[in-house]
């Protein structure tokens, strides 16, 4: 069993239970009641299972949306300081298996910003996760150039977790089944994503760095395509979008343990570019552990993969 750090572990701090409720209304009751007790647990049953799946550390952030579905902005810059104060305090119990995600207030891209900076040159978390819009607005909106800047100049890695689209995508209504995780979220990160490419925010900020779960939301399967159609439609970037991607953009295993989407995303994007999650509790880290353990790749690639990227992307011990 190789020894990992995981990248997309999730909590819930006190005062964001209320904006994750909604996310898990179809859910069966014993079902949700399992999620939230694995959400708020720092102790030892959440450390047991890091051990089985060979996780030496967690970078935990906060399962979403928290705060950014909140209408009131000076509740939501409240609200994720106290979250991210709450966090920090639970990880310097156990700095040797914990590390953070800082909790943004994505409504004030000056306010998001600051805290961003507080997280990470105070609390000593090793960037931030954003799940997705925030109340309908995403990252390319020129208002966020601030916030790009900020996390362009610490060189700090976003994050950026799926979220339910401002409204369900016409052509899922009425199907069983293929809301939400099983395509609707990959379909909307991965198209939130594209936005800061193709508009530019990776050109005007070269040092901004951003993450993506679910071995990149299929971008690495569409690397050629996307250069292809930039060029038939008269995109005006320097570069084509793949070189923005690989440049800019790093991903993790979570929820995806499996063998080809692995090996595309290791192809495209380069070995250096993929990193471990187990995205606990949503998906089994003992599954996604295995998975890592004994998929058919060289072993100083598994190495890699494992560790070694987030030590060297993250700074992580």
């Amino acid at each position: 069993m190789v020894t990992k750090i995981a990248l997309e572990e999730h909590a819930l701090c006190p005062g964001l239970t209320e904006y994750w409720h909604p996310t898990v209304a179809d859910v069966p009751a014993v079902v949700r009641d399992r999620l939230l007790d694995a959400l708020t647990d720092f102790g030892e049953r959440r450390l047991a299972g890091m051990d089985r799946a060979g996780i030496g550390k967690a970078v935990i952030g906060i399962a979403g949306p928290g705060v950014q579905v909140e209408t009131d902005t000076a509740r939501a810059i409240a609200k994720a300081r106290a979250s991210n104060d709450f966090l920090a305090a639970e990880v310097a119990k156990r700095p040797d298996r914990y590390a953070g995600f800082g909790h943004l207030p994505m409504q004030d891209p000056l306010a998001a910003a600051d805290e961003l900076q507080r997280c990470v040159e105070e609390l000593n978390f090793c960037g931030a996760m954003v799940n997705g819009h925030t109340n309908g607005r995403y990252l390319d909106d020129p208002a966020y150039a601030p916030f790009w800047e900020r996390a362009a100049t610490l060189k700090t890695w976003i994050y950026l977790h799926p979220a339910d689209p401002v409204a369900t995508m016409p052509s899922l209504a009425g199907t069983f089944g293929l809301k939400r995780a099983t395509w609707e979220w990959g379909v909307e990160t991965g198209t939130h994503a594209l936005r800061l490419v193709f508009g530019g925010v990776f050109e005007r900020h070269p040092e901004a760095r951003l993450m993506l779960g679910h071995l990149g939301e299929t971008l690495p399967y569409l690397l050629w395509r996307f250069d292809s159609r930039a060029k038939l439609y008269g995109v005006t970037l320097p570069k084509p979008p793949s070189f923005y991607i690989k440049r800019n953009i790093a991903v993790t295993t979570s929820g995806m343990s499996s063998a080809e989407p692995l090996a595309c995303a290791v192809a495209a994007l380069g070995r250096d570019r993929v990193c471990f999650a187990s995205d606990h509790p949503f998906e089994d880290a003992g599954e996604a552990g295995h998975f890592l353990d004994t998929v058919d790749i060289p072993d100083e690639v598994r190495t890699e993969i494992a560790s070694g990227n987030a030590k060297t992307l993250l700074g992580l011990a």
